[in-house]
């Protein structure tokens, strides 16, 4: 519980420090944005699953166009997934440890943005308290003069994370590649 506070204290004062210099900021529309996770399964249907808690904004320099940075997070424990008789076993500290580890955050860190409709970045992935840089593809569609849809997909290593313990470590049933798919909407602020 002390690690989930510290990060809604750093959560908290980033967005405050970066609010400073970034000219525009965008949050998200927890309403219709969505992120779904899929894990491959050998001989079975693959794991899908859905968060429904997300959390999230991209702040924009717009006059120098670098600096920018976005921050989305996940709760861990508000998911849907396609297997339900093995949701406690998701949740379990075998596999996502939600009790101990409520959220996962994906930080942009900062990247440069000139209205482009697709960036490549490398961004720092933090789950189960461990951090890694992954790269990311992202398009950018804006809809309206204050809506944008942002959607990507991001790849990571269950095992990297220590997602999937004992038995369930083994890579030749439950595959390592985790993939993250997300279909954001954000609004100006």
């Amino acid at each position: 519980m002390k690690k989930f506070k510290f990060f809604i204290l750093v959560l908290f004062f980033s967005t405050v420090s970066f609010a400073s210099y970034a000219s525009e900021r965008w949050i998200l529309d927890k309403t219709i944005s969505t992120i779904e996770f899929e894990l491959p399964v050998l001989f079975l249907k693959n794991v899908k699953g859905k968060f429904n808690n997300i959390e999230g904004f991209v702040g924009l320099n717009v006059k120098q166009k670098e600096n920018n940075k976005a921050i989305f997070s996940v709760e861990i424990n508000d998911i849907d997934i396609n297997y339900i008789k093995y949701k406690d076993l998701l949740l379990s500290n075998v596999f996502f440890d939600a009790l101990k580890f409520p959220r996962a955050v994906v930080d942009t860190k900062k990247f440069n943005y000139d209205n482009q409709k697709e960036i490549k970045l490398n961004v720092e992935l933090t789950l189960k308290d461990k951090s890694q840089m992954v790269p990311i593809k992202i398009y950018i569609n804006k809809l309206a003069e204050g809506l944008v849809q942002i959607q990507s997909e991001l790849q990571f290593s269950r095992t990297d994370f220590g997602i999937g313990q004992g038995k369930w470590s083994n890579t030749s049933i439950l595959k390592d590649e985790v993939k993250l798919k997300t279909n954001l909407f954000l609004f100006r602020e």
